[in-house]
């Protein structure tokens, strides 16, 4: 990759500090210095590579509730790309790359809001079509991206050194690496192989099992499983060892101690207890149980520690209010760009443009049908687009600093969403609109707001990064609005194909985060909750915290099965175990980075075939029936040989990360 710097071999040391009154932080790229950044090329290479993580993590998100920032591992395979171009006469340089990170990249985000509360509607029967589901990422995503702008001055520039912004810096560093000759690339297309035949053996030709289980001697109905997920494993090696092992914690609680308990209390009872209303709970399985009784005790878990987490960042949510809106009021007193001559890294889109864009977005939710089903008329879509503007800028301007202190997977978009939810059904109960179109009105409210806060954050990293190496963010933000513009449809269609080939709410891809939505707005709407069994999950959210547990992730582990926390918990642990080997920071680094980097490919590989599977399915009618393990005979074997191809598995991602 070709650049102008004079033999950098990083970044400034000044990226990490504030800068001395009255001078300004030096980028890697200088601002007198013009090299491409919104070429064909860069655009291209950003809208594959979002397309492909946007359905990876829509894949993730389903299954176990939660996704990855892909930053990082799109920059580093643009890069490769370049470096492959180069070989062709296709040269590129560093922001070229930056700017594919930035389309790319805004697909993860968008995919977390859609995946977070659309599913819901699936689960009611109220299934939407592509056009609306993509109206309503659009709408989300472009709101977020625009109230960000008149931000950035602010919170990039103005608080350099204060707001660490970690994935950002990251990123950065990543970037540079590779562009003075890092080598980590291959780490990407490894995970990205590897993940994928995986998946292509458990999944396609079925000759290994998906999940083995094991029930658990003298404890009647105590039940322990393992999802055999290259994804979630390499979750697992992203989070490391003290989330990974906090949700696996959680697991435990519910399979090994919440289920055996409600077995023995309710063993002798003659009459199903509600919400169940035919089985006796004697009669039922543990993964019955955990549907039935189980999912509401986490669901209160999971929406207690989102509000704890909303709570405790008031604060500083309050304190990014006031300084958010005094910025947005100077930029309307000023106009679009500051007094004096404006330096090519200093260059945003015009505050009219932002105006005009979120004139048209409104206009789009109030008076487009499609985007809330035409719920109850104009009325009903004017409230809902007052609700999605009024949530959207609060929690927009909140979640851009929020991230920029702790970084986007400890930005509190549950909380958030669950609070917008808890507003709009309010507000719904008031006005008498509690019927099922009331319902989903408020559910794609929060989609929007969801959205907007999620990629507001991601918005903002990718801001922080050309802040570091130089970028144009004026650029940097129209790249952000393409990769919305493009990501939008296939995100929401990889979510129509698996819903075409797979039940939300089941084995497979039981959606929770969308399933505890659905609960937040039933709770409301029809005030019918087992409020027995989320109680008991409010009293564990309350204890983690007395405890100095972290209850969020702690609460997701008792909501999920404990089969998809295990394969987190190990790579987790694997992380941890080799950290603590690492005989010099620098051997751990590089471990650390290899691992996150294959974790990464281990998501991308088995959601794109996750996604593949479907769209075979769509077309063919059926899922592909494989070889089978019929032959193998007893289940043991099966079970056996699943586990042992699991080893296998993990043997070579040591190796991988030891070589």
């Amino acid at each position: 990759m070709s650049s102008t710097q004079e033999k950098r071999t990083g970044l400034s040391p000044l990226a990490y500090l504030v800068p001395d009154e009255g001078k300004e932080y030096e980028p890697y790229v200088p601002p007198a210095a013009a090299l491409p950044e919104l070429t064909l090329k860069s655009v291209l290479l950003g809208i594959f590579f979002g397309v492909v993580f946007g359905a990876a993590n829509a894949y993730l998100g389903l299954r176990a509730g939660l996704t990855i920032s892909t930053s990082i591992p799109v920059a580093v395979m643009t890069v490769a790309a370049f470096k492959a171009l180069e070989s062709v006469g296709y040269s590129g340089n560093i922001l070229e790359a930056n700017l594919s990170q930035t389309i790319g990249s805004a697909s993860s985000s968008l995919a977390s809001g859609v995946i977070f509360t659309l599913p819901a509607l699936f689960l009611w029967g109220l299934a939407p079509g592509l056009l609306q589901m993509t109206l309503l990422a659009l709408c989300g995503g472009l709101i977020g991206i625009l109230f960000m702008i008149p931000l950035r001055r602010l919170l990039i520039k103005g608080e350099h050194g204060r707001l660490p912004y970690p994935e950002g810096t990251a990123c950065a560093e990543v970037l540079v690496a590779n562009e003075v000759g890092g080598q980590n690339a291959r780490y990407i297309f490894f995970g990205l192989g590897l993940g994928a035949f995986f998946k292509f053996l458990t999944s396609w030709l079925h000759v290994i099992p998906a999940q083995v289980a094991s029930k658990i001697p003298f404890l009647k109905k105590g039940e322990l499983g393992l999802d055999l997920s290259a994804a979630l494993f390499g979750v697992g090696y992203i989070l490391g060892p003290r989330i990974a092992t906090v949700m696996v914690g959680g697991g435990l609680l519910a399979w090994v101690v919440i289920i055996p308990s409600i077995n023995a209390w309710g063993e002798g009872f003659t009459t199903p207890v509600f919400p169940e209303t035919v089985r006796l709970i004697a009669d039922m399985s543990p993964a019955q149980l955990w549907t039935r009784y189980v999912r509401y005790i986490g669901a209160g878990a999971v929406a207690t520690a989102g509000i704890i987490t909303l709570i405790r960042s008031i604060p500083v949510m309050v304190h990014s209010f006031r300084i958010g809106t005094g910025e947005l009021q100077a930029c309307l007193g000023d106009g679009s760009e500051p007094p004096g001559a404006v330096s090519r890294t200093d260059s945003d889109l015009p505050l009219k443009f932002v105006g005009f864009g979120l004139l048209v977005v409104a206009a789009v939710l109030a008076f487009v049908p499609q985007v809330f089903s035409d719920i109850g008329g104009l009325p009903v879509r004017l409230v809902a687009a007052v609700c999605v503007v009024v949530f959207a800028f609060f929690f927009v301007t909140v979640a851009s600093r929020i991230v920029g202190l702790v970084g986007v997977t400890s930005n509190p978009t549950s909380g958030m969403t669950i609070a917008s939810l808890l507003g709009t059904a309010g507000i719904f109960l008031v006005m008498g609109w509690t019927d099922m179109a009331g319902k989903a009105g408020a559910l794609t409210v929060g989609c929007v707001v969801a959205i907007a806060a999620s990629i507001a954050g991601d918005t903002s990293q990718d801001l922080k990064t050309g802040y570091l190496l130089g970028a144009t963010p004026r650029r940097q933000q129209i790249g952000e609005l393409i990769g919305v513009l493009s990501s939008a449809t296939f995100v929401c269609l990889s979510v129509l194909l698996l819903a075409e080939t797979f039940t939300f709410g089941g084995t497979e891809l039981p959606a929770p985060q969308a399933t505890l939505m659905k609960l937040v707005i039933e709770g409301v709407l029809d005030q019918q909750l087992p409020w027995g069994f989320v109680g008991i999950g409010i009293g564990i959210a309350l204890l983690c915290e007395l405890l100095k547990v972290p209850s969020l992730p702690f609460a997701v582990g008792v909501y999920l099965p404990v089969s998809t926390m295990t394969p987190l918990f190990l790579g987790g642990l694997l992380r941890g175990f080799f950290e603590r080997q690492a005989k010099s920071r620098d051997v751990a680094a590089v471990r650390r980075e290899r691992g996150i980097l294959l974790g990464s490919g281990f998501v991308g590989g088995e959601g794109l075939l996750g996604v593949g599977i479907a769209a075979v399915a769509f077309v063919q009618n059926r899922k592909p029936e494989g070889i089978g393990t019929e032959w193998l005979g007893a289940p043991w074997l099966v079970e056996t040989v699943g586990l042992i191809a699991f080893g296998f598995f993990i043997a070579g991602f040591v190796h991988l990360i030891r070589r």
